[in-house]
């Protein structure tokens, strides 16, 4: 039977290599950690349906390579993304770094309006931490982002980085200040029963009465 949802948000998982974006991925979709992580080469993709506040939606997600080499090919990926993972690794402050790059990439290719949650994995790695919670907050405070520590090890806030992002999305869909009729927003409609709905009364199709002659 077909997947039945509400809407379709189109994701991407972006940072440098190495930091556990698919891992991250792996488990949101399967629920359990990816032993054999090699670097993704290009692009990698896993979908699931969630439900976020009384709506049931579908994330379309787009795990992409960090390494530099495979950056034109991911770039291309980037284009009609609604939300983003925006993921550096705790232990690592090189990938910390790379942030900025990143979210620009991101700003710039695939919408200046994509909402984006800043991901430190590895949080079950504390001991070895070189990224300070405080510090990485003030860098996605300055940045206007969400934040969470996860641990794709354990599971910690994995799903809460995904369905915050959602939530995040769905607010600004409800707010209008995102339009999912927009070219490239990253959202669909899942059901065209709601997109009718949504429109207003005056331009929905009048019934035609039944002739009396």
């Amino acid at each position: 039977m077909a997947e039945t949802y509400d809407f379709l948000f189109k994701f991407l998982v972006i940072g440098s290599a190495g930091t556990g974006k698919s891992c991250l991925l792996h488990q949101f979709i399967e629920n359990k950690f990816k032993q054999d992580s090699n670097h993704t080469i290009g692009v990698e993709f896993g979908s699931r349906v969630v439900s976020v506040g009384g709506k049931t939606v579908k994330l379309q997600i787009w795990d992409t390579a960090g390494q530099e080499r495979f950056r034109s090919v991911t770039r291309s990926y980037y284009r009609g993304a609604a939300g983003a993972l925006l993921v550096y690794d705790i232990t690592s402050r090189e990938t910390y770094n790379s942030l900025t790059a990143w979210l620009t990439d991101a700003r710039t290719l695939a919408s200046p309006n994509i909402v984006v949650i800043l991901c430190g994995n590895k949080k079950d790695l504390d001991p070895e931490r070189e990224v300070t919670f405080l510090e990485a907050s003030r860098f996605a405070q300055e940045n206007e982002l969400m934040f969470l520590e996860t641990s794709a090890l354990t599971g910690e806030n994995v799903e809460e980085a995904f369905l915050k992002c959602a939530r995040t999305i769905l607010n600004k869909i409800d707010s209008g200040e995102l339009d999912p009729e927009r070219m490239g927003s990253g959202i669909q409609y899942g059901d065209a029963s709601l997109r009718q709905l949504r429109q207003p009364r005056s331009a929905q199709a009048v019934a035609p009465q039944p002739c009396g002659c």
